[in-house]
């Protein structure tokens, strides 16, 4: 904004420039005329009031003034040495600077009957013609040179002002700036400190600082990062006691049903096989125990491998139902399968067979006996829609934030007693968001429970 104030300032001082040359260059060109001076240029050097208007071009207006014929130079005002500057040279004896071909510059102002302007680094020109109805040998010429230095003296003051105040300003702006950011660093300072100590382990302990407004954003990230830190640490501790138990008690049952058989050294047939079928029922338990810890360990991969193809999902919902029927049949709990239309997608069979599968084994086993499971099953253009509802024990409010957590269990005793681990929903949504998926729940304590899920029909990589 500086620098085009000032351009144009520069700009407008040449147009005034200009201007005073050419009323200057006119004035003259008049009396010159009036007092016939070309007649006879020695007789009028006594005449006064050429006399006045010359020193008023000359020192008041600060040109240069040179009257110029064809081939003659009749007054320089910087050649005093003749009677107050009058004299009759030709023009190639008498150097006039003009910073170009005078004879060119004389010639267009001799054609247009205007004015010339020219200029050089150091010099501003202005060439008129005084007689306009004579021929080109006869015409007769003013130059004004006007200094740059002259012309531009309250320019430079201007600037020199200007650039001053400018330096002002960015000392006081940068003076400004320093404060506020060592003002802003400071909190940002201080929250460091607080991330160093929750580093070093401390996540129960919350930060407590109130700074600008983005600040305090992050400090309640942070806080709500570190209070789900501080859930996951305490149920990854659970978890380990808990796995530690699972895996332990069907050892601890199987050496006990081997040590028993084995004080008994006359034990009937009948004996040995109730002993193996419990030993056999323990060995199931812990694998399942295994097989779904590797599940979550293979889900949890940052890149999981997925094997994509087209999978008719209607016949895969048919085949994981026809495997728990037998189950639900057990406790009367009835098993529908609602589906609207087709669905064919890009799906990985195995990984998405196994969350749906836990999504309905749960169903039927956190039920009620002689109550009812149903899944449906919809699309549209882009992607398909599984719905398992129950009418089973439901899920409390306070609940529901945590039941995808891994090692998370709501009833522990009760999981335990349906052989859960707490590890199935973890597996189920792990499943879905590979997909690029999504799963919610909708659940109410004693009244069952809902879980949507919405998978992209094509697979993007």
């Amino acid at each position: 904004m500086t620098w085009y104030a000032m351009h144009s300032y520069h700009v407008d001082v040449i147009r005034q420039n200009n201007f005073h040359m050419e009323r200057n260059g006119n004035c003259l060109s008049e009396i010159l005329n009036q007092k016939h001076f070309f007649e006879n240029p020695d007789g009028l050097n006594d005449d006064i009031e050429l006399n006045l208007t010359l020193y008023d071009i000359e020192n008041v207006g600060g040109y240069r003034i040179t009257i110029i014929g064809a081939e003659h130079v009749f007054y320089d005002s910087d050649h005093v040495n003749n009677v107050k500057g009058f004299f009759n040279e030709t023009l190639e004896k008498h150097k006039v600077s003009l910073g170009k071909d005078i004879k060119i510059s004389m010639d267009e102002a001799f054609q247009t009957k205007a004015p010339v302007f020219l200029e050089d680094s150091q010099f501003e020109y202005c060439i008129l013609s005084v007689l306009n109805d004579v021929s080109r040998e006869d015409a007769k010429f003013v130059v004004l040179r006007c200094d740059k230095v002259y012309i531009f003296k309250d320019y430079n003051d201007i600037w020199h002002h200007i650039c001053g105040i400018l330096i002002a300003v960015v000392i006081v702006i940068l003076l400004v700036a320093f404060m506020y950011s060592r003002k802003f660093i400071q909190p940002l300072k201080q929250l460091v400190g607080y991330i160093g100590r929750i580093t070093e382990g401390y996540l129960n302990e919350k930060i407590d600082m109130h700074s600008f407004s983005e600040v305090n954003d992050i400090v309640d990230s942070i806080n709500s990062m570190t209070t789900k830190l501080e859930t996951l640490e305490s149920s990854r501790q659970e978890f380990v006691s808990n796995v530690s138990h699972e895996l332990k008690t069907p050892i601890t049952s199987i050496k006990v049903l081997a040590d028993s058989l084995l004080q008994q050294e006359d034990a009937p047939a009948e004996l040995y096989r109730e002993f193996l079928v419990d030993i056999t029922a323990e060995i199931e338990r812990e694998n399942k125990i295994i097989t779904d810890l590797l599940s979550l360990v293979k889900m949890d991969k940052s890149e999981c491998e997925l094997n994509i193809s087209s999978v008719n999902i209607n016949e895969l919902c048919e085949q994981i139902l026809k495997r728990i029927r037998p189950i639900a049949a057990e406790r009367n709990i009835d098993l529908n399968f609602e589906s609207f239309r087709p669905v064919i997608a890009e799906v990985d069979e195995v990984k998405l067979s196994l969350a749906i599968n836990n999504l309905i084994e749960n169903a039927v086993k956190y039920n009620y006996d002689n109550g009812w499971v149903r899944v449906s099953l919809n699309a549209d253009h882009k992607f398909f829609y599984i719905k398992v509802s129950d009418s089973g024990v439901g899920i409390p409010a306070d609940e529901q934030e945590n039941v995808f957590e891994r090692f998370y269990r709501v009833d522990k005793a009760r999981s335990r007693d349906t052989g859960g681990t707490g590890l199935g929903l973890a597996i189920t949504r792990n499943a879905i968001l590979v997909h690029k998926g999504a799963i919610k729940i909708y659940s109410k304590e004693k009244e069952g429970t809902t879980f949507t899920v919405r998978i992209p029909l094509n697979h993007a990589n």
